[in-house]
């Protein structure tokens, strides 16, 4: 399979793609741009073509999801002055958005979008493994921590005095009593 030159870096692409609302989505200024169309053309693309875009393909920003992207995209400033409500599309928003549009470079840069998305599920679910292995592993060092405790606080009970007196352990001495017989030490 041979590798087509990138319209626009892929890198770029997955820069653009925000979570919003718990949902990994373009913002219609950044998809207009990348398939070279203005905002306005592709809104009213969408606007036509209602039936193929449901709820979980697109849906409209508040006024404050708009603010916050403003004030957290630099990329994103010129929408501060825009009395519209930008519109959020997902991954499968973004491939109907191609299809409504039917231009050469929409189609050719909607390949490149569905890898970007694919790259972000790829990488947070190598994420979520290392997570996952990161967790095991602190679960086998508590159990670790537990035993060396426990071992730990045995031989402190074994060299702790202990309240009775030890039997000396060896060899008696017979004492001699002061009549010259021998006696032993009970």
């Amino acid at each position: 399979m041979s590798k087509t030159k990138a319209i626009i870096p892929q890198l770029k692409i997955e820069e653009r793609i925000l979570l919003v609302r718990g949902e990994k989505v373009i913002i219609d200024a950044d998809l207009a741009d990348f398939y070279g169309v203005p905002t306005k053309r592709l809104n009213e693309q969408v606007k036509r073509n209602k039936k193929r875009f449901p709820e979980d393909f697109i849906f409209q920003l508040t006024a404050d999801e708009k603010s916050e992207l403003v004030a957290n995209c630099d990329h994103l400033a010129k929408l501060k002055y825009s009395k519209a409500l930008p519109f959020a599309f997902t991954e499968h928003g973004a491939i109907m958005a191609a299809s409504v549009l039917n231009s050469t470079r929409a189609v050719n840069v909607s390949v490149f979008i569905v890898r970007a998305f694919i790259r972000l599920r790829q990488t947070i679910a190598e994420h979520r493994e290392i997570a996952r292995k990161i967790e095991k592993l602190e679960r086998k060092i508590a159990e670790h921590d537990e035993q060396i405790l426990n071992v730990l606080e045995a031989i402190h009970q074994l060299m702790a005095p202990s309240g009775k007196p030890r039997r000396k352990i060896g060899y008696v001495k017979e004492k001699q009593t002061t009549y010259g017989k021998k006696r032993t030490k009970n």
